[in-house]
């Protein structure tokens, strides 16, 4: 078989990085070592070429996502908002994510990943700047609605990505080290916001505004980048060799579900489907819930016990999402070697609401810091673990639709946590109650990862 030649990069815009040697020719004898070792190489160097740039692309649309809770120690005063209105704004962002979740990532399926992830990486970018016009409520809840459908395509649409590349039982580490972002883009929020508040004033515009537009125009610039640098599937990647391919792809194969099972019960795997989907849609709903609750609130938190100025909840914002990266690593990574996924994912949410009863009891910033990074370890180590067994459980032939489906649905918790506590805190003049809303909410996903049990795996994990 000849093995595909090593490409001149696509218009030299990304490179083509360190070239591995060419795999020799296997005798019978040494073929099972081999196809081990190369199979090793093969995963590493997809990792390599891959997760990175998907890094900082997931990096860009969850800072775009998040950057209104640091505009908000601003904006809020400028425009009139109380903490309902901020809340209910921060939140209508996934109605927008629900209602076009699905269509998004089916459109992705179609035009392929690197044109669509393109595309509305350039619209959110410029959604993002444009929030920098608002003057109302009116406005601002129009513009994170659209902000929310320009994103609903790119987070399943990654999920799904992944499962083109990477087997199931390396497909958690993948997602965790892919997911990463997050915490990154909390701590790089954190850090930005507290030096771009200080703009304020600059050319006339206040802090809050500049954040916005500073934040949102790097998105439309890596929404050029994607074209040149995102491949849509193993076959069309140049570096990788002609036998690199064909193992990958044996390996994805029998990875999924015969065609002989699919067919053997088309009912009784509809009626699984339908019940998989439902219940890991109530699942993550209940954890996100508590992670926007959380993500969206945390500086106007550590605000609300006094005495620090805006840079400062900014800077110490950052915090928590330092022990985001250490939650979704270690127990992904965790879960992965032990090929348990819901005693993990319970166990997280657990944590994660211990973490915000004990940060209820708490009337200091600083000593609140330890209890809300404990929260933040929690929330943020159910992720890879959930997205395991959620792929575990769908077959691979409903997969793009139900991803996209649980993840649009799920995300509706992402509407009523930033709303819920708003509401409350407009009500009580304090976050307590909010606090304990979250964490009850985490529990409850807690025991509903493990009433996954009576669900039938289908994609080869336990």
């Amino acid at each position: 078989m000849a093995t595909a030649s090593a490409p001149a990069t696509r218009r030299q815009v990304c490179s083509d990085g360190p070239k591995l040697h060419s795999t020799p020719l296997m005798t019978a004898e040494t073929a099972p070592q081999k196809t081990v070792a190369d199979g090793s190489k093969t995963l590493a160097k997809i990792a390599l070429r891959l997760l990175p740039f998907m890094f900082v692309l997931y990096i860009l649309s969850y800072l775009d996502r998040i950057n209104v809770s640091f505009a908000g120690l601003q904006m809020n005063a400028d425009l009139g908002f109380d903490e309902s209105t901020f809340g209910l704004g921060a939140g209508i962002f996934f109605i927008g994510y629900f209602i076009f979740g699905v269509p998004s990532n089916l459109v992705l399926e179609k035009v392929g990943a690197r044109r669509w992830i393109a595309v509305i990486m350039v619209i959110w970018g410029f959604i993002t700047v444009a929030l920098a016009t608002v003057t109302d409520a009116a406005g601002f809840y129009t513009l994170r609605f659209l902000l929310g459908a320009a994103e609903a395509g790119f987070f399943p649409g990654m999920i799904l990505y992944l499962t083109y590349w990477f087997p199931p039982k390396q497909r958690g580490l993948a997602v965790a080290r892919f997911m990463a972002a997050i915490p990154t883009a909390g701590v790089l929020g954190g850090l930005i916001a507290s030096q771009i508040l200080e703009l304020h004033g600059l050319f006339g515009l206040a802090g809050w505004k500049w954040l916005f537009i500073i934040t949102g125009l790097p998105s439309v610039i890596m929404g050029w980048m994607t074209v040149f640098c995102l491949p849509d599937r193993p076959d069309k990647a140049k570096w990788l060799s002609a036998e690199e391919k064909d193992w990958l792809k044996e390996r994805l194969t029998t990875t999924s579900t015969a065609p002989s099972e699919a067919r053997s019960d088309h009912r009784r795997l509809t009626k699984d489907t339908i019940g998989a989907v439902a219940l890991l849609s109530i699942l993550y709903f209940s954890l996100t819930l508590g992670m926007y609750g959380f993500q969206l609130w945390l500086p106007q938190i550590l605000k609300g016990f006094g005495g620090i100025s805006d840079s400062t909840t900014a800077l110490l914002s950052a915090v928590p999402a330092v022990f985001q990266a250490v939650g979704m690593i270690v127990i992904a990574g965790h879960s992965d070697k032990t090929g348990e996924r819901r005693k993990h994912l319970a166990f997280a949410a657990a944590l994660a609401a211990g973490g915000l009863i004990a940060t209820s009891f708490i009337d200091n910033p600083y000593v609140a810091l330890a209890t809300l990074s404990l929260t933040a370890i929690g929330i943020w180590g159910t992720v890879g673990p959930f997205w395991s067994l959620s792929t575990a459980l769908l077959s691979p032939s409903v997969a793009a639709a139900a991803i996209a489906f649980i993840n649009s649905t799920g995300n509706l918790g992402g509407f009523a946590g930033p709303y819920l506590v708003g509401a409350v805190k407009t009500s009580t003049g304090h976050f307590a109650a909010g606090l304990y809303a979250m964490a009850f909410s985490l529990l409850s996903g807690a025991l509903i990862a493990l009433s996954t049990s009576r669900l039938k795996l289908k994609g080869g994990q336990s």
